[in-house]
């Protein structure tokens, strides 16, 4: 159900999430502002004269920022200040324990920004096997993380999106942080051992810290940041495996994507073919 026909501005529109969210929405026929550095509506976090056009004749916004980039709390008191009444932010599970500063302060920011916000909490995107930062290690054969078997509740971007269009354009989502999650925890090493069977290419995991950060120095990785990341991988380790949630059912009335049907996807559809 659309609220009315003021627009949604889709930060990241070009992006693994803001894509898909933007395609849902025009779908459904909401008004999409769809905003991103050289997208249909140009958005630079690094440019502020480009914030108020943005905000122009929205009043929903889809909140999020690039990995690393802050989400500016001048930007957010600017919105509502524009007549933005709703904000959907996309964070991360994990970040109490892996002490994301980042994500964080988004969220506190967006909790006292005055306007009816949700905040979703994202596992890991199975996207980042194929369109993100674990796509090369896919493709060279070999992925190392020091997370041992701990098992991580993989989502589709798809699925994230979709959950993020319900939040937008229904009520009963204010005030609600919800934890996004595929059907089931899987261990990286048999995500692996998934892509593998559906590409047809070898894919070995390692799952220490020794091996991670010897990927990383190979990979030109400074020391320091290396074992930071490290250290933060080791906390999210020891809370222990991630429990799937219903948020993806219960919101769009079908169950998430499972990791095999994500993977033969993107093997059809050419995904780590070099």
């Amino acid at each position: 159900m659309i609220m009315n026909e003021q627009a949604i501005l889709v930060l990241g529109s070009t992006g693994t999430v803001g894509r898909r969210l933007s395609d849902r929405l025009r779908d459904a026929g909401a008004p999409v502002r769809a905003a991103s550095r050289h997208g249909d509506v140009r958005f630079d976090w690094s440019a502020p004269p480009t914030w108020e056009p943005a905000l122009a004749g929205a009043d929903r916004l889809f909140l999020m920022a690039p990995d690393g980039v802050p989400v500016d709390p001048a930007f957010v008191a600017l919105a509502v200040e524009s007549g933005v009444r709703r904000v959907v932010l996309l964070s991360s599970r994990g970040i109490d324990v892996m002490g994301d500063d980042r994500l964080l302060a988004a969220e506190s920011v967006v909790r006292g920004s005055g306007a009816e916000w949700t905040i979703l909490r994202a596992d890991w995107f199975d996207q980042n096997f194929d369109e993100g930062f674990f796509r090369p290690a896919v493709v060279a054969g070999e992925l190392a993380l020091p997370l041992g078997d701990l098992r991580q509740a993989f989502v589709d971007a798809g699925d994230i999106a979709a959950v993020a269009a319900v939040a937008l354009t229904s009520s009963g989502h204010g005030g609600v942080r919800y934890d996004v999650t595929g059907p089931r925890a899987l261990s990286f090493g048999a995500a692996a051992e998934i892509i593998a069977r559906a590409s047809g290419r070898p894919l070995r995991y390692l799952g220490s810290e020794d091996d991670y950060l010897a990927q990383q120095s190979r990979l030109g990785v400074p020391r320091d940041a290396a074992a930071a990341a490290a250290s933060a991988f080791a906390a999210l380790r020891s809370s222990g495996h991630s429990e799937p949630s219903e948020v993806v059912l219960r919101l769009t009335g079908r169950p998430p994507l499972s990791f095999e049907t994500y993977a033969a996807g993107a093997a059809a559809a050419g995904a780590w073919a070099e």
